[in-house]
């Protein structure tokens, strides 16, 4: 049996994931102040999320406003966790072995998109130590490549400043996601020919450099900086 006939619906979230969501609207709602702007711009079909990365926060701030559920990456030694190991089977993580974490993911993550779901990676490979995009790791180009699907830009602002790394507290302060319109198949084909990585990469950076900005100056309604020097 496949992987694709054993995954479950992507346009419905299972009860889990509709509790832990509800949790963490209300959550949001008091403590974070969240606002999400731009989701008439997601694909009704398949499609992978690429987002900045400022803290542990990112992958529930992407999903807690969506009606279909987001699948992402993590260790399978999570999954042996008590507690933490059920959640996550529960609202549709995909388990990775170290050993074989690069074929492993791939594999899994272009199933869960050509059936449908919608799969969330943060291409800077780490949280940011600044809050600032630094650059990308090419390892979404294959995937792109092999799946297509659209690529979503995602712009998260002011959750560095909520958690940052190495913080254990989550201070009370305006964070926004903003979803940005989505690189076409056709653009990832173009730009997937031999000798246009480079040229790729530099499109979804900048794209996602553009997502968020728009979110810190939405959050703080003042001009950002673009990234790193």
């Amino acid at each position: 049996m496949t992987d694709t006939e054993t995954l479950p619906d992507p346009n419905r979230r299972n009860c889990v994931w509709r509790f832990i969501q509800i949790l963490f609207q209300i959550f949001c709602a008091i403590w974070l102040r969240l606002r999400v702007r731009g989701k008439e711009h997601l694909p009704k079909e398949g499609a992978l999320f690429l987002a900045n990365h400022q803290s542990f926060l990112d992958p529930l701030l992407i999903g807690v406003h969506l009606q279909r559920p987001v699948s992402y990456l993590a260790r399978d030694s999570l999954f042996r966790l008590p507690v933490i190991g059920w959640i996550l089977k529960k609202t549709y993580v995909m388990s990775i072995r170290r050993e074989s974490a690069g074929t492993e993911s791939l594999r899994k993550s272009i199933a869960r998109l050509e059936h449908g779901f919608y799969v969330g990676m943060f291409p800077e490979g780490t949280r940011s130590p600044d809050g600032l995009i630094g650059e990308l790791k090419p390892g979404f180009v294959a995937l792109t490549r092999r799946a297509k699907v659209p690529i979503v830009p995602i712009g998260i602002a002011g959750a560095f400043e909520a958690m940052p790394r190495k913080s254990l507290w989550i201070w009370p302060v305006k964070v926004r996601v903003v979803f940005g319109e989505p690189i076409s198949v056709e653009t990832i084909q173009e730009l997937s020919e031999k000798g246009r990585r480079d040229e790729f990469l530099e499109l979804v950076h900048q794209r996602l450099i553009d997502c968020h900005q728009e979110a810190e100056e939405w959050r703080t309604g003042k001009v950002a900086p673009a990234t790193k020097s």
